[in-house]
């Protein structure tokens, strides 16, 4: 099945691989920054376009100025044609963004995505280079999340995770999931909807592919973010009327913008085991707005 990933304005950072998790080593390492200009979209009958087509990153390119997270990261094409991300060198520490050329406002975004056990990723939505943005998890460690929200600033950042989950077993690949204890303040409303720990369970494939969906809609910095997996309806996020305490939407209008790029992210620290990587496929993007910029 195609993944799809509905998405308002953003950045986005993915990976993928079909068989194997850690697919191949690549010969075709990211494109340096002098090969990224004018890289063109097609548009498919269904006025989707590809990001990622399995031989070529035209589409991306690592952030230019040091962020959040490192200085990009290391990202390549494995041998069955799957994008990768992996800390650069791996085992360093140093992480960071792969991002979309082009910035977007409104748009969904279809990724199919396959991350070993132990990395801490994300798909990153309008965000800038520093990896200022709106986040969706991709945490696929013990006390993990895929698919809720965070805001992810340097000065200002609040997580909007209802539970996480870790291994039954060291070394299988079944989980468990436990409320986040974050949760015990929060009054209703945080969420318009959010699937409960079970209906995820019963719908994450970890040690699979997974398609994700992500919806961002709204003219504002304030989006609507909704998210499904696997076609089953993950959560709906609208951060004009969230009432989560922690979150100020006045400060968060003055960090985030109403568009920017996507994202894939490796995070940085010792906490990504040395040699993991996750793999993204198939990824397309509908632009809802009808405007890019570079």
């Amino acid at each position: 099945m195609r993944t799809s990933l509905l998405i308002l304005g953003g950045a986005i950072s993915l990976t993928g691989c079909d068989n194997s998790p850690k697919g191949g080593t690549s010969a075709r390492p990211m494109n340096p920054p002098a090969a990224w200009e004018g890289a063109n979209s097609q548009l498919s009958d269904d006025q989707s376009v590809s990001l990622f087509d399995g031989s070529t990153m035209d589409h991306w390119q690592k952030q230019t100025v040091p962020g959040l997270h490192g200085t990009g990261g290391n990202w390549g094409i494995a041998d069955d044609g799957s994008l990768f991300g992996e800390q650069d060198p791996p085992g360093s520490g140093n992480g960071g963004l792969l991002l979309t050329k082009e910035k977007y406002g409104e748009f969904e975004l279809e990724v199919s995505m396959r991350p070993d056990w132990g990395p801490c990723s994300g798909i990153f939505l309008r965000t800038d280079e520093r990896g200022f943005g709106w986040q969706i998890y991709v945490d696929h460690h013990d006390n993990g999340n895929v698919g809720h929200v965070r805001l992810e600033t340097k000065p200002y950042s609040v997580p909007f995770r209802p539970f996480k989950f870790s291994r039954i077993k060291e070394g299988k690949p079944a989980l468990k999931t436990e409320v986040d204890e974050r949760t015990a303040k929060w009054p209703e409303g945080v969420y318009e909807f959010s699937c409960s720990a079970k209906t995820f369970l019963s719908t994450w494939r970890p040690d699979d592919w997974n398609d994700i969906r992500i919806r961002c809609t709204g003219e504002t910095a304030l989006p609507v973010i909704e998210i499904w997996i696997n076609d089953e309806r993950i959560c709906k996020f609208n951060a004009t009327t969230s009432t989560h305490p922690d979150f100020d939407p006045e400060k968060t209008k003055a960090v985030v913008g109403v568009s920017g790029h996507i994202g894939l992210q490796v995070h940085k620290g010792n906490g990504w085991p040395n040699g993991a990587r996750v793999f993204w496929k198939d990824i397309r993007i509908t632009n809802l707005d009808g405007e890019t910029s570079n």
